[in-house]
């Protein structure tokens, strides 16, 4: 998989679902039991950890002691709630897509359609996350981006109300990985949640993404934690993992989350470097340690 972006695996989910192994042979990896502290609630994103099968992935992470995982399709549900794990952040059941979104208003015929049917099936499995993403700028100002993901989310959000779902619009960085990405900042996202109003419509604040476009993340969370309702994790340069070779220090920016009061789901997204199963799984046991503060 290419280390770019989440775009390779979700061309790879378009063509068929993910073939899951027997949890079985997750049995030889060393995991050591050891009870997390639960002032972060963790979790793991799956497209940066299928050297696994969703299965194994599921074992693993309830070896490790906590029982989430992040951006997952309906059609992957069935396999996390076998194993007693949530899905801390959902996709729709149709086209998904980071480059072509709520900004453009040619695409809101098909995403109005989508997550009108998305929200309730979200609500009936037990889960409350729901990722949206702006899209690609094309040109557009950034004004007439507002005026038209406001205009576009608010025929979704009466219902995301009613159901107890929140649409979580995720944050890019546009000078490394995504290119011409419009919520490609907090202060834009920022302002699309004021003209939204809704409790129901949060950013999904990428610590990785923000440090390489704006900086500034303890700073930000402490004055912004309000319209934060999620976040995700990885090393700064080369988003891999989160220990000492990367720039950014996770427990005082940990710290600092918890110190908000929050009560939602920190997923780790980075790219394993390790070149066998075990270190990749080490590595996993290491980052969710460094954040349990």
């Amino acid at each position: 998989m290419s280390h770019s972006s989440r775009r390779e695996a979700l061309k790879k989910l378009a063509v068929g679902s993910l073939g899951f192994a027997g949890a079985g042979t997750l049995s030889s990896f060393a995991v050591e039991d050891e009870k997390l502290r639960n002032n972060i609630n963790h979790s793991v994103c799956y497209w940066t950890h299928n050297f696994l099968s969703l299965d194994e992935l599921c074992v693993l992470v309830k070896k490790i002691g906590f029982n989430a995982i992040d951006l997952l399709t309906p059609k992957e549900w069935p396999t996390v709630q076998k194993h007693g794990i949530t899905c801390s952040m959902c996709y729709t059941t149709g086209k998904i897509s980071l480059t072509e979104g709520w900004i453009d208003q040619k695409n809101h015929e098909w995403l109005i359609k989508d997550y009108l049917e998305a929200i309730p099936l979200v609500a009936a499995a037990g889960y409350k996350n729901l990722i949206c993403f702006s899209g690609n700028r094309k040109g557009m100002d950034e004004e007439t981006g507002l005026q038209n993901m406001t205009n576009g989310i608010k025929q979704i959000i009466g219902l995301a109300e009613k159901h107890g779902v929140i649409i979580q619009i995720e944050v890019f960085n546009s000078k490394v990985n995504h290119p011409d990405y419009m919520a490609d900042n907090t202060r834009w996202t920022i302002e699309l949640c004021k003209r939204i109003g809704s409790p129901n419509f949060k950013i999904l604040y990428d610590i990785y993404h923000m440090q390489i476009s704006e900086g500034d993340i303890i700073s930000t969370i402490q004055k912004n934690h309000q319209y934060f309702g999620h976040y995700h994790t990885a090393g700064v340069p080369g988003r891999h993992e989160i220990n000492e070779t990367q720039e950014l220090y996770y427990p005082a920016i940990m710290k600092a989350i918890a110190a908000t009061g929050y009560t939602g789901f920190v997923a780790q997204e980075y790219m394993p470097t390790g070149k066998t199963k075990e270190e990749k799984i080490a590595a996993l046991k290491k980052a969710v340690k460094i954040c349990d503060v």
